[in-house]
């Protein structure tokens, strides 16, 4: 975290100061004002203005820093890449107790994302969505259950009877319905409560 105090005139003029030397616009910092300043009586006893300028660190950096902390009691040489584009933070994990990461469905690597998107969003004035992955698990399950969708709606024509799901996270059952919706012959909706929602496949 870059921090820097700067005097001047004005606070006005002490905060370009700074801001020019660590080439950061206004709003990628906080300003303490630790002294106001004063023109004095007639030059006399003037007072310069002082400011603490600090860099706000940025989403990524929040991010990374807090799943290291999290990170170095199950794999401290875990290594994380990151990139944000259009308020849309990625983060990759690559780690060789990865499948520890992931848990059952995914569901350790959706907490970790749920603990990360709270941290990032406490310390940044725009809402930032956090998706994190480990071993590109987000893009197999994805495949995973497109193809489990359609097998499952075969079943359901063939046997004409609706089939039931196993519980699942609302991104999950989200791709089950998307992977249907094209689907002319059947239907999906989703019964029971957090965390055993389930997905039934119907015909129309």
């Amino acid at each position: 975290m870059k921090v820097l105090e700067k005097q001047a005139k004005t606070v006005d003029e002490a905060v370009k100061l700074a801001l020019d030397e660590l080439r950061v616009s206004r709003d990628e910092v906080e300003v303490d004002v630790l002294e106001e300043g004063n023109k004095g009586i007639l030059g006399f006893l003037s007072k310069s203005a002082k400011v603490r300028v600090t860099v706000k660190p940025r989403p990524e950096e929040i991010a990374v820093n807090f799943l290291k902390g999290l990170l170095n009691f199950i794999d401290s040489n875990a290594e994380i890449k990151s990139s944000l584009e259009d308020d849309i933070l990625k983060l990759e994990i690559e780690s060789k107790d990865a499948g520890i990461l992931i848990g059952k469905h995914g569901s350790n690597l959706d907490a970790l994302q749920y603990l990360t998107s709270l941290v990032v969003n406490k310390n940044c004035k725009d809402f930032v969505r956090v998706v994190l992955d480990a071993e590109n698990y987000r893009e197999k399950r994805e495949d995973t259950l497109e193809r489990l969708a359609v097998k499952m709606a075969e079943k359901v024509k063939e046997t004409q009877k609706s089939i039931v799901l196993e519980p699942m996270y609302p991104n999950e059952r989200r791709i089950i319905h998307t992977a249907l919706q094209k689907d002319r012959r059947v239907t999906t909706k989703s019964i029971g409560k957090e965390p055993y929602r389930r997905i039934v496949i119907s015909l129309r």
